[in-house]
């Protein structure tokens, strides 16, 4: 009989202690969500480089006028420095976009070494180009983790050419050409905040070519003088770049 009100008693005390041994015991935390960069939204930006480029001339008049049939490959550098605006959709770690883009450059170049060593010594320029400014429009299409972008863009390319041709007799002829054509790259991306994203980008353009007739009246040469020549020019350009995209805070992964 004594065993058992002793067992009992025990008993009672360990049920009284349970509460208060449970309560000082340590709560397992949750666990913990994951964040992800959203890069869904609209963005406007900055960006600034150089670029590069390369131009073909030639000229083909047979044997009307004497030392007339040339070609000749020259290139042009400078930089360039402008503004974008685009909207980009992501599904997971794939984004999707459009952009359009306007830029200032300051991309010159001419042939004068060639032609001043070459067929015309003392020639200081025969053909020169300049590209006064360009834009283009774009669809993109990037994978992501996290905050990092790789992307790809391509699209329609325009903008203005002004090339001179310096004759060896008679005036120069200066004039500006509206350039069209296809341009694609790829670049890296980087969100430095929520809204601020930095990235870096390379982009090809091939512009088309365009013609400075001719005037048989003239035996091969326009009426100011000029021969007829057609020229194609070709564009490399680097920037770096900052956006500010609207809205589209990190979201969480479960």
């Amino acid at each position: 009989m004594k065993r058992i009100l002793l067992s009992t008693a025990s008993l009672g005390v360990l049920a009284l202690a349970s509460p208060a041994m449970a309560a000082d015991l340590p709560l397992k935390a949750p666990s913990a969500t994951a964040s992800v960069y959203d890069w869904s939204g609209v963005y406007v930006g900055v960006f600034g480089g150089g670029g590069y480029g390369n131009h073909n001339v030639n000229n083909s008049t047979g044997s009307a006028v004497p030392f007339a049939d040339f070609s000749a490959n020259y290139s042009s550098t400078g930089g360039i420095g402008g503004g974008d605006i685009g909207y980009q959709w992501q599904s997971g770690s794939l984004v999707v976009g459009v952009e359009g883009d306007l830029a200032w450059t300051g991309i010159k170049g001419n042939d004068a070494s060639q032609f001043a060593a070459g067929a015309f010594p003392g020639v200081t320029a025969v053909d020169a180009d300049n590209l006064r400014w360009t834009g283009a429009l774009l669809a993109k299409a990037g994978y992501t983790v996290d905050r990092w972008m790789l992307f790809f863009e391509g699209g329609y390319a325009f903008g203005s050419i002004q090339h001179t041709n310096t004759p060896l007799v008679g005036p120069v002829d200066t004039f500006n050409v509206s350039a069209n054509g296809l341009t694609g790259g790829a670049g890296i991306a980087y969100a430095v905040t929520n809204n601020v994203i930095a990235k870096f980008d390379f982009r090809y353009t091939s512009f088309n070519g365009y013609n400075r007739p001719g005037s048989s009246a003239t035996g091969g040469l326009t009426v100011n003088g000029q021969l007829p020549y057609s020229t194609v020019s070709t564009y490399s350009v680097v920037t770096l770049g900052l956006d500010y995209k609207f809205g589209g805070p990190v979201v969480a992964k479960y």
